[in-house]
C-alpha cells in the first residue's frame, strides 16, 4: 500500500474527531444554573425560569432540583430570571448572572434563598428583580 492511499482515511479520522470535539464543547461550555430545594422543605413551589425568553415552568417539591443552561457567549442583553411562589401566597423573584461552569442556588426549608455560610449559594451572582419601566 502506498502512503497516498492511506491519506483519505487519516483525514477522515481528524474530521470526525474535530466534529466530536465541537459537539462536546457546545454541550459543556454553556454555564449551568442549578436550584436546589431543601429536603426539609415545608411546601411545594411553582416556578418560572426565564433564560433569554426561553421559558421553563414547573413545580419544585422538597428535595428536588431544577435548572437550565445559559449562553456560551452572552451579549449585554442576556438575562436569566427565576420566579417561584407557593399556594400560601409566598413569592420570590431574582435575576441571575450565571458563571462558568455552574451557578448554584439553595433554597432553605421556607423556600427562601439560603445565604448562610457553607450553603453553596452563589449569592454574588444574584440580584433582586426590579419592576418594569412601563408607564400607564
Amino acid at each position: 500500500m502506498f502512503a497516498s492511499e492511506k491519506r483519505p482515511l487519516h483525514i477522515g479520522r481528524w474530521v470526525v474527531l474535530l466534529l466530536v470535539a465541537a459537539i462536546a464543547f457546545w454541550y459543556y461550555a454553556p454555564p449551568k444554573l442549578y436550584v436546589f430545594y431543601s429536603k426539609d422543605g415545608a411546601e411545594d413551589f411553582s416556578y418560572v425560569l426565564n433564560t433569554q425568553n426561553r421559558i421553563v415552568r414547573g413545580n419544585l417539591r422538597p428535595g428536588e432540583t431544577t435548572g437550565d443552561v445559559g449562553h456560551i457567549f452572552p451579549n449585554e442583553d442576556f438575562f436569566m430570571r427565576l420566579d417561584w411562589w407557593s399556594n400560601k401566597g409566598r413569592s420570590h423573584c431574582i435575576n441571575i448572572t450565571p458563571r462558568w461552569p455552574t451557578t448554584e442556588i439553595h433554597l432553605d426549608r421556607n423556600g427562601d434563598i439560603d445565604n448562610s455560610e457553607g450553603s453553596g449559594t452563589d449569592a454574588d451572582r444574584l440580584k433582586p428583580c426590579v419592576a418594569g419601566s412601563a408607564k400607564p
